[in-house]
């Protein structure tokens, strides 16, 4: 790189007339490398628009065009700096005071694309979270504290190579952060334990908004919302419960609203005296589940014979609903169907009977006389 430097300060200074350098001096020949700099600058920037426009312009998204446009000042300074850099060298300073200056000009091309990278890691993440597949890491409610990450990380790169430019040792800054991190790591391990837990939870989708989950510990609701610290469900007495994600992240959960859609199949068990018509019996039940409209045709309702109790045949109507949420409901008034059905059909529903057989008490056995008896 410093080759190809000194190679263009050589060619430059044979296109400056001659008398420049005898007359004006030095700094005037800076400033005309500075106007020539600034002057290729602005052509190598509408040189790359008008090339890079026919590429970004044949695209349907506007991600490429917000890009192109973070990457304008910063690719303008870096290009004037560079030749500003070569006038400063056509000062003949001390090399202590050149290396100074150096340093301050590549700090200020740093600054300038650390804004840019800040700008386009912004851009990014919000067309990755409008864009998302289902169970993405990056969407409408991670996006933020991906955004805040990333700037974070593009501060602390940039910083450190601020520092390093300037000749200075990062070494010792980095072993102190290692030390503070390792503090703030044993100070917050339970919030730390829900962050990461939370980026798995997004990362794996093991459930979703909207979803009817229920956990080992038995708690049963609809997920409203999935935050970097919590999971917030919302049960069917209309109480929220904020459950960490530490704790989410070990659980396990039961997603009712899982699988290839997400319709939920409830059964209705019910039994029969014996000697009942047990084809009857099957198509009753199948009629009440035809009658209700909240019963979905697809899959079809079904009846299964169970098996043989104690006081009755044991039948299950299996039938599916469009979701979670209407479970109650439905099976409420398949319950009801079902026991006016069988009772307008004559089909008894036997309850539970018990024959107690009580033996004949064995006659008193004959007293011994008191003879005998002592």
């Amino acid at each position: 790189m410093d080759e190809q430097l000194t190679a263009l300060e050589g060619r430059l200074a044979e296109l400056l007339p001659i008398y420049v350098h005898e007359l004006w001096g030095a700094w005037l020949q800076l400033l005309a490398i500075a106007f020539v700099s600034a002057l290729s600058a602005w052509v190598v920037w509408w040189i790359l628009k008008f090339g890079a426009t026919k590429l970004v312009g044949k695209t349907k998204t506007e991600v490429d065009d917000r890009l192109l446009e973070a990457a304008h000042w910063p690719l303008w300074i870096s290009v004037f700096l560079i030749g500003l850099r070569m006038g400063v060298a056509r000062l003949q300073l001390a090399n202590a005071t050149e290396q100074r200056i150096v340093d301050a000009l590549q700090t200020v091309a740093l600054v300038f694309w650390v804004v840019a990278a800040l700008r386009a890691s912004g851009v990014l993440l919000r067309a990755l979270a409008r864009r998302r597949s289902e169970g993405a890491l990056v969407s409408r409610h991670t996006e933020p504290l991906f955004e805040n990450l990333a700037k974070v990380a593009i501060v602390i790169l940039g910083a450190y190579l601020v520092i390093n430019a300037w000749g200075a040792d990062v070494s010792g800054l980095l072993a102190a952060g290692g030390i503070a991190g390792l503090a703030v790591g044993f100070a917050a391990r339970d919030t730390l334990a829900n962050l990461f837990a939370g980026i798995f939870i997004f990362a794996d989708g093991p459930y979703k908004i909207g979803d009817f989950i229920t956990l080992d510990t038995g708690e049963r609701g609809m997920v409203t919302e999935i935050g970097i610290r919590s999971t917030r469900l919302l049960t069917r007495d209309d109480i929220e419960v904020t459950i960490p994600n530490a704790v989410m992240g070990n659980a396990k959960i039961n997603n009712e609203s899982g699988g290839p859609h997400v319709k939920y199949r409830i059964r209705v068990r019910v039994g029969v005296a014996y000697g009942s018509d047990v084809d009857h019996v099957e198509a009753v039940q199948l009629q009440v589940a035809a009658d209700n409209p909240k019963v979905c045709e697809q899959p079809e309702p079904r009846v299964r014979f169970r098996t043989f109790g104690p006081s009755s045949i044991d039948y299950e109507l299996l039938c599916w609903v469009e979701e979670p949420v209407l479970r109650g409901i439905v099976t409420h008034e398949l319950v009801k169907a079902t026991h006016k059905a069988f009772a307008a059909e004559g089909i008894e529903i036997p309850f539970s009977q018990h024959d107690i057989h009580i033996r004949e008490s064995p006659s008193r056995q004959t007293r011994l006389p008191e003879s005998a008896a002592d």
